[in-house]
Parts: C-alpha cells; structure tokens; sequence
C-alpha cells in the first residue's frame, strides 16, 4: 500500500453501464498525443517566453535539481483493471519510468497520493475539448504551478477515442491554472494492458509537454521546428520503431529514439541536451522550479 497515499472512491454520476477500457485492439498501431499548437500560438508562446525567460544564475557551478510531486487521479468505471482501477505497483513502477527518463534534466517525480475516483463519465468521455475533462480538473487538481497532476482515464467515447495522452504547456498555467496537468490511458501504464504502449513512456511523453518541449515534428520540414537546435526536421512523426528515416532534407536523421516523437515505448530513450536545456529554462520561467 501506498505509505503517504490516501485511496479514495468518490461516488460517479453515471447512469447507464460504462464501456470497459481500452484493449490492444482499441488503439491505433500510431502513437495518438492530443496535444498540438498553431503557428499563431507558437509564435505568442515564442515571444512571451524569450521576453520572460528566467535565466540560471551565472555563477551557479553545477546543475542544481529539482523535485517535483505527483498526483495521480484514477478514474475508473468500476474497480476491475479492465475498468481502469490501476494496481498500485503499476503507479508506483510508472514514477520509476519517469525519474529514470528525466534523471539527465535534473528532475525527480515524487509520488505524492494516489486517489481513486469512480466516475464513469470521466473515464470513458474526457479529452481535450470535452465539458467532462473540465469538470473533472475542477474538482480535483490538486497544488500550484509546480505540482504535476496526473489523470488516468480510458479515452474510449467522444471526440478522444483513441487517444494515448494529452498535456498542457508551462506558459499555460497563469491563464488557467485548474487546466493544468496531464491526462493518459490508463492501460499505458507499466504492466497495462495496450500493446507498445505500456512501458509507461507515454507519461514520459506527455510529461514532456507539461514541462515545456513540442513533438519533434512540429512544423514539419520548415518554420522553427520544436524550437530546439539539436532535434533534426522531422516531416512526420515516427511509427513503430524502425531502425532509420529522414523525411527532411535538412541536416540529420530523424530523431526516432526521442521522447518526443511517435515511436513505440520501447523506442524511445532520450532527450537531447538542447532539450534539456529547454526544459530547465521553462521550470525557471513558468513553474517556479530553481534547475
């Protein structure tokens, strides 16, 4: 059991019988990330972090880390795994994926409770867009600009069917605060129940946008890219988990080990430094973590 844990099963408003989770055969072969960024967004996002950025003091001599809590919310529809009621030792196993992936970026992730929820609604109809995922942040979000709040639903109704995971971005925090966090499939999770994706790096993933990086693709070919000088152009993102591809003409291979690009968990293992270095400046700039 959880030592600093409190399991909780609040009552859900569902009336007809939910759907169960989703399996290996619900899912598409393709990683499925719900977050995305116009140019016109990137652009605002762009100059308001260049002209806000928090620089690390000049006369820090080593790279200073940062500790970050985690509050898992496990939404589920009845308390079978299939139904979303996440075992504990795979919470505890997904933490151990995260802190292994961010140990270069200086970060440690902290579980600080895990609560379950019993709401039906939820768990098969929150996504990005949906009435559901708002009130379902507006009742239990929990901590400040530096608290990563973590939803665990089964993405099987609604404009989210298919889904893997979705985020917000550090600079998002001031303008809606409640709306922070990451929302992921449940089955994800280390020991879960989809096929290639249940490594726990799509909380990896998608953890990587809640701390200010963009898909390696982003923009494809041209325009600013993710904003990082060391993640080579990548028109589209990577399927599966092939050995090479370069769908730019620019400079480089693509970079389909990333973190933040498309591939199978088993695929990805890095972040580059140029990341790392994003990274840290965002932490500074937008969620008040000295890095």
């Amino acid at each position: 059991m959880f030592a600093a844990a409190t399991l909780a099963l609040l009552a859900g408003s569902a009336i007809a019988k939910p759907m169960f989770g989703l399996t290996k055969d619900a899912v598409s072969d393709a990683r499925q990330c719900g977050v995305s960024i116009s140019e016109e967004k990137q652009r605002a996002a762009s100059e308001h972090f260049r002209s806000n950025r928090v620089a690390r003091p000049t006369d820090s001599l080593a790279k200073a880390a940062a500790s970050v809590d985690v509050y898992f919310h496990i939404i589920h529809s009845d308390e079978t795994e299939e139904g979303g009621y996440v075992p504990e030792q795979q919470i505890t196993d997904q933490i151990d994926v995260l802190n292994k992936a961010y140990t270069d970026v200086g970060l440690t992730f902290n579980l600080a409770n895990a609560t379950y929820v019993d709401n039906a609604d939820w768990f098969n109809g929150v996504g990005p867009d949906e009435d559901a995922q708002t009130e379902m942040k507006e009742a239990l979000r929990t901590g400040d600009e530096s608290t990563l709040n973590v939803y665990t639903v089964a993405f099987s109704s609604g404009s989210s069917a298919g889904l893997l995971g979705y985020a917000t971005f550090p600079s998002d925090y001031e303008s809606a605060p409640k709306d922070d966090g990451v929302v992921i499939l449940f089955s994800s999770l280390p020991g879960g129940a989809t096929d290639n994706y249940n490594e726990g790096q799509t909380l990896t993933h998608e953890a990587g946008h809640w701390v200010g990086l963009y898909h390696t693709f982003q923009g494809g070919c041209s325009g600013d890219g993710d904003e990082v000088d060391d993640t080579p152009a990548e028109g589209e993102p990577t399927s599966g988990c092939p050995e090479s591809k370069d769908t730019c003409s620019a400079d480089g291979v693509d970079p389909i080990h990333n973190y933040m690009d498309y591939g199978y968990d088993a695929c990805m293992t890095e972040f580059t430094p140029g990341q790392i270095e994003r990274v840290q400046d965002q932490l500074r700039t937008y969620r008040s973590l000295d890095i």
